[in-house]
């Protein structure tokens, strides 16, 4: 598939952005402190931290595909489409879910303006969920008879994907101002979470943005 591994590396590197967002929920630390967060706001946090590993590991996998061929110059356009296409759905799928989590948890109770700040998450993440869901009918429609023509559909599929990287980064900003003090403590309380955040030390390929 000549032509088309510039393009896959530009996709592979855009949705590795992904897996960084995800560790904006998942890899939350503990600063310590004497006294622990509320007991209402532990239960907030596990609420929405026992939906992160399943999707984390969904996102992370769809990273994984799409990294898998981004130097496989001999792939037919037709199993390109494929992982693409699946890879795209499973990380709108991924979102769409923590997002429907964030919101059925309500805003962190007890929390300074914590309904803006959890409200403002959601629509991040539910913007993301679209965006990935639009990039997989971008896939669907590629032509895969001519390499020519799906190496230019590539092309225009990639260009979008560096738009969703960089809306990925607003939405780690949006999560990260929600997951602050009493927040940040009170996730981090929680083994899913945990959980989460030991997949993202995992030595892996580093994630970027692109």
């Amino acid at each position: 598939m000549e032509g088309t591994n510039p393009v896959n590396k530009k996709l592979a590197a855009a949705l590795s952005g992904g897996a960084v967002l995800v560790m904006a929920v998942s890899g939350c630390s503990s600063d310590g402190g004497d006294k622990g967060p509320d007991p209402k706001l532990v239960s907030w946090a596990k609420t929405v931290c026992d939906a992160v590993p399943s999707q984390d590991a969904k996102i992370r996998s769809a990273n994984a595909s799409i990294k898998s061929i981004a130097t496989d110059s001999n792939l037919p356009p037709k199993s390109a489409q494929k992982t693409y296409a699946q890879a795209f759905q499973d990380t709108a799928d991924g979102y769409k879910a923590l997002a429907d989590a964030l919101g059925k948890a309500g805003a962190p109770p007890g929390v300074d303006d914590g309904a803006k700040r959890q409200r403002d998450a959601v629509k991040s993440l539910a913007g993301l969920s679209a965006s990935y869901a639009d990039l997989k009918k971008q896939v669907d429609g590629l032509d895969t008879k001519d390499q020519g023509k799906f190496a230019r559909g590539l092309k225009a599929v990639a260009a979008q994907s560096k738009e969703v990287g960089e809306q990925g980064v607003s939405g780690t900003a949006a999560l990260k101002r929600l997951e602050q003090d009493d927040v940040k403590k009170a996730m981090a309380e929680q083994p899913s979470c945990k959980v989460a955040a030991s997949a993202s030390a995992a030595p892996t390929a580093p994630a970027s943005a692109g």
